[in-house]
């Protein structure tokens, strides 16, 4: 498959930031690009970071994996889930986004039809994609919910996947702002709603962009 293939770590409502990777990434038509879930939440913007993606999915072609967080907000909308967890960890922000008046039917449309595209893995070539971990052992069709959403790489790092493809996952906040490189694992959650960075990189090249929540690009970033 020709293009860049770039992987985009935790945006957590920061729509600033996505906005100015996105025009530092300059995307083709025939890039993937692979976003690691964790859209929503925590940050000013949620609703924000929803139209931003699907207007990107209209001139690339757009992978988006579905993180706890997006879970967390379905089970409550979808399934009458208790949205106490949801709440606490960051769905008063995304509330706030939409406007919310009560009523839980409050997603629009195109959200809801991008929020069902969200998939729990995607492989390519040398690397494969998920948000949070997965199990060494387990071929991608047979992998738990549990590893790919919720695991989180400060219980141990899981060991290189049986198909020897490289991990390249979200979800564990690496809070000095770094990638986290562990050869056949790449964390790209930088912690950018908390004060870090929000991280892309291109997986052959290994090249990377960062920006802040207020859409500051970083310059070391090459």
């Amino acid at each position: 498959m020709s293009g860049r293939l770039i992987a985009i770590g935790d945006i957590h409502g920061c729509r600033l930031a996505l906005e100015r990777l996105i025009e530092a990434i300059q995307p083709r038509e025939n890039d993937t690009i692979v976003t690691l879930g964790d859209y929503i939440d925590r940050g000013p913007d949620s609703c924000g970071v929803l139209d931003t993606l699907i207007q990107l999915a209209q001139r690339t072609r757009l992978v988006g994996i579905l993180g706890n967080h997006e879970e967390m907000m379905l089970e409550v909308l979808n399934h009458g889930a208790a949205h106490h967890a949801w709440l606490r960890y960051g769905g008063v922000e995304t509330l706030e986004s939409y406007n919310f008046n009560g009523d839980l039917d409050f997603l629009p449309d195109t959200h809801k039809e991008f929020l069902d595209s969200l998939g729990d893995y995607y492989a390519q070539g040398d690397f494969f994609f998920t948000h949070a971990a997965y199990d060494p052992e387990a071929e991608f069709e047979n992998q738990e919910i549990e590893m790919l959403r919720w695991y989180s790489l400060t219980d141990g790092i899981p060991p290189r996947h049986l198909s020897g493809k490289t991990a390249v996952v979200g979800h564990t906040a690496n809070r000095d702002g770094e990638v986290l490189d562990a050869g056949h694992l790449v964390c790209i959650d930088t912690y950018c709603y908390g004060g870090g960075w929000l991280t892309a990189m291109e997986m052959n090249t290994r090249q990377v962009w960062q920006t802040d929540r207020q859409g500051r690009l970083k310059e070391t970033a090459t």
